[in-house]
């Protein structure tokens, strides 16, 4: 059967990636018109080709828009003879080129065809070739900081849950040891109304901020407000406070019933402003800003919070009222003309959070932090989250993203994250990938960050999708578009001055490895995965530069926990393992790893010279965690990352994974407050070890 002129096209729209078909609102199956020759979004730059291919016969005027206004104007020509062979057979004529013009600026610009009475537009992207990188370390600098959950940080003036004035002053204490950054797990916002819902990487949107992080003693609203300095200095309210700072979990909920009705007097404060005031127009500005995400984001937490009032105690919009469940229907409409303050409430806390985060990072800038704040992204949000509530067509939700089995999880997982429909993506331009690394890097004049690490990378190239109602064994991978994402990614970077660290851990395609390497990503080395085929631990020398090490994960044991095994005899005594055979053999596993890093650690000249040879007679103590610590500064890393719990010796993790109610995940604090942590003699001595090692490379003695 002979092939169609319009069939031919439609072979090569899909060839070039261009979505040919989709369902319009109304539910029913549609295709693009044959004539239209352009894709949705063309992504150029760098070392990408900068012609685009058009059908053969169209000789169309073309307008290119730059973001600055500048326009090029020109007309598109035929394409070399020898391509003609790559058309369809039944094509006639020759393919037409358009070539992007010379000087043109890395950014997001909009590309006009014109034939006559006919008009095509699509999005243009020119991208530079890397992600950004500090002036440090493209000097050849090797970084240190500290990585730490932010909830975990006690302090004798938080509200028994670490917030944005502990940060600032984590940042300070860092910066005085010669530390460059402050790391803090995910800051998207979750769920006001079910604060228990606690895990920063199953988030209800990764665009906006976790409220319960607000400094609320570092308002001037609530300072200010005579109704909430009453209640601050009712016996009641300092007993609560005093249990919450003295716990030794975080009781997200009462911190979050607090921190709610002390943020209503500020906010009731701040409404006596007049009209004027500079505050007011900021917060203007940021809800300007913010526009209909903003919104949505707001509407959802104020329902969700009158939903539980009225005894609705999911976790999100699916089991709200049906009413309720689509983001733009009457019913919802209504309960916004009904509820508009307490939606303003919620912008207002967005703003709250805005600001404090951007004052921790202005704080690292002045301190001369050649990174200051690392933030870490989600690689999805939640499954009952604001983000799929608002725009279900970006996701979809009869699947869910997980991993394949592997040796961290034998039965695969399932993260409850519903994953991102990438045809959807590119036909919006891929702007739902701009606007979430725009939020978290730079946004409304606020930057949060100079350095942006992306939970499980490998999502840019591919996602483990398991379908609802099913195990992770039987998903399959879906494909996205990389190349364009990272050349994304690469612009975002360059334009907020942002440098990227990719989660790339475990099972990796080798060619998403080149890829990242080649935009300038850096990759992410964990000490104890760090390994040859012979389960010996690198050399500090075989460490990549383009990349950061750290000693574990929130995922993982700390230091002492794998020394000690304790993490192994956790999961035995949370009935995580099929059998007593497999902890016995957990067990044994974990003796002779200990070996090998001893090992490594005598060869790398890290140990003292009277250590015994054979692990089991090496006891977890100060000189073992500081010859640790030394290993892996030494590295050739551009960066390395230490957390607290590691200078404390502390053997309980934050996180077990593949438990929900088991463990108490994402509460535990550090056994030491701030006021302390910073004054300790051992841990100033060992921080400026760091840095004095890190400065040397593996110079020097063990005795050092």
């Amino acid at each position: 059967m002979p092939v169609t002129g319009a069939e031919a096209l439609y072979r090569r729209a899909r060839r070039a990636g261009i979505i040919t078909e989709y369902v319009d609102a109304w539910q029913w199956p549609r295709s693009i018109s044959p004539e239209t020759p352009l894709p949705p979004v063309w992504v150029t730059g760098g070392h990408r080709e900068r012609s685009l291919t058009l059908p053969a016969g169209i000789v169309v005027a073309w307008t290119l828009t730059e973001e600055s206004g500048k326009q090029h104007h020109g007309q598109t020509r035929a394409a070399p003879a020898v391509g003609d062979e790559a058309l369809e057979p039944a094509t006639t004529g020759r393919a037409h080129l358009l070539t992007l013009p010379m000087g043109v600026s890395d950014g997001y610009h909009r590309l006009t065809l014109c034939v006559k009475d006919a008009r095509w537009e699509c999005k243009v992207i020119v991208a530079p070739e890397r992600c950004y990188e500090p002036p440090a370390i493209r000097a050849g600098q090797r970084l240190w900081g500290n990585t730490v959950q932010l909830y975990t940080l006690r302090s004798a003036r938080n509200w028994g849950i670490g917030d944005f004035g502990d940060l600032a002053q984590m940042i300070a204490g860092t910066a005085r040891l010669g530390g460059a950054f402050v790391g803090v797990n995910p800051l998207h916002a979750l769920y006001p109304a079910l604060p228990d819902w606690a895990s920063p990487y199953s988030p209800s949107s990764r665009r906006y901020l976790n409220i319960i992080y607000i400094d609320v003693g570092g308002l001037d609203d609530f300072l200010h407000s005579e109704q909430a300095q009453l209640w601050w200095r009712e016996p009641e309210t300092g007993r609560r406070l005093q249990a919450l700072r003295a716990n030794d979990q975080v009781d997200y909920a009462q911190v979050m019933t607090l921190k709610l009705t002390a943020l209503r007097y500020a906010w009731a404060q701040f409404n006596r402003r007049g009209t004027d005031d500079p505050e007011r127009q900021s917060l203007a500005e940021f809800i300007a800003a913010g526009g209909d995400s903003l919104y949505q984001q707001a509407t959802f937490d104020a329902l969700h919070l009158e939903q539980v009032a009225h005894g609705c105690l999911s976790l999100g919009w699916r089991d709200w009222p049906a009413e309720y469940q689509q983001a733009n229907s009457a019913a919802l409409a209504r309960f916004r003309r009904q509820h508009q303050d307490e939606i303003a409430f919620f912008s207002y806390l967005q703003w709250l959070a805005a600001r404090q985060l951007d004052g921790c990072y202005r704080l690292s800038q002045r301190l001369a932090m050649p990174v200051g704040i690392y933030r870490d992204l989600a690689v999805g949000v939640g499954d009952d989250g604001v983000e799929n509530w608002a725009d279900p067509a970006l996701y979809c939700l009869s699947a869910s993203v997980g991993a394949p089995p592997d040796r961290l999880g034998p039965q695969g997982q399932n993260w409850q994250l519903p994953p991102q429909d990438p045809n959807v993506l590119r036909k919006r331009g891929y702007q739902p990938f701009i606007d979430m690394l725009r939020a978290n890097m730079c946004y409304c004049g606020m930057c949060y960050c100079g350095a942006l690490r992306l939970d499980h990378v490998m999502a840019l190239m591919r996602l483990w999708w398991v379908p609802r109602g099913y195990g992770p064994e039987h998903g399959a991978y879906a494909r996205y578009p990389v190349a364009d994402l990272l050349a994304v990614l690469a612009l975002e970077s360059q334009h907020k001055q942002c440098m990227v660290i990719g989660e790339d851990l475990g099972t990796v395609p080798e060619d998403i490895v080149e890829k990242l390497r080649a935009v300038g990503v850096y990759s992410y080395k964990v000490l104890f995965f760090e390994r040859g085929q012979d389960q010996q631990f690198r050399a500090p020398a075989e460490y990549p530069p383009q990349a950061m090490t750290t000693l574990t994960t929130h995922d993982l044991a700390t230091l002492s926990g794998f020394w000690q095994g304790a993490d192994i005899d956790l999961a035995h005594q949370l009935d995580l393992y099929d059998d007593e055979q497999t902890w016995r053999r957990l067990l044994e596993e974990r003796r002779l790893e200990r070996q090998a890093l001893l090992d490594a650690l005598r060869r790398a000249g890290c140990l003292p010279a009277a250590t015994p040879v054979r692990a089991e007679e090496v006891p977890m103590s100060p000189a073992l965690n500081a010859a640790i610590h030394r290993f892996v500064a030494q590295s050739r890393s551009a960066l390395l990352g230490l957390q607290p719990e590691d200078w404390l010796q502390m053997a309980t993790p934050v996180n077990v994974p593949g438990t929900t109610d088991a463990y108490p995940n994402w509460r535990r604090k550090l056994t030491r407050d701030l006021e302390t942590l910073f004054s300790d003699p051992d841990i100033i001595q060992l921080l400026t070890a760091v840095g004095r090692w890190r400065g040397r490379c593996g110079e020097g003695n063990a005795e050092d």
